[in-house]
């Protein structure tokens, strides 16, 4: 390594504004294996499918239809 790094010359990062942060959710099994399996059948990572999915949904304006029970 050098002692000195010259970045007098350096350009910001274009892709900046596409970098993704890490974010911990907490998903039930049967979701995490509906895609794995699509993602093994589609050939791409599974979080990258959820995150394509996700980023659909918000694309489309799409709300989750929820029906709340509490319980008794």
């Amino acid at each position: 390594m050098r002692k000195h790094y010259d970045f007098s010359k350096a350009k910001p990062n274009p892709y900046a504004r596409r970098l993704r942060r890490p974010v911990t959710i907490r998903l039930d099994e049967a979701t995490i294996a509906y895609f794995r399996k699509l993602a093994d059948d589609v050939g791409v990572p599974y979080q990258t499918l959820i995150n394509f999915y996700l980023r659909d949904c918000v694309a489309a304006r799409r709300r989750p239809s929820m029906r709340w029970t509490p319980a008794a």
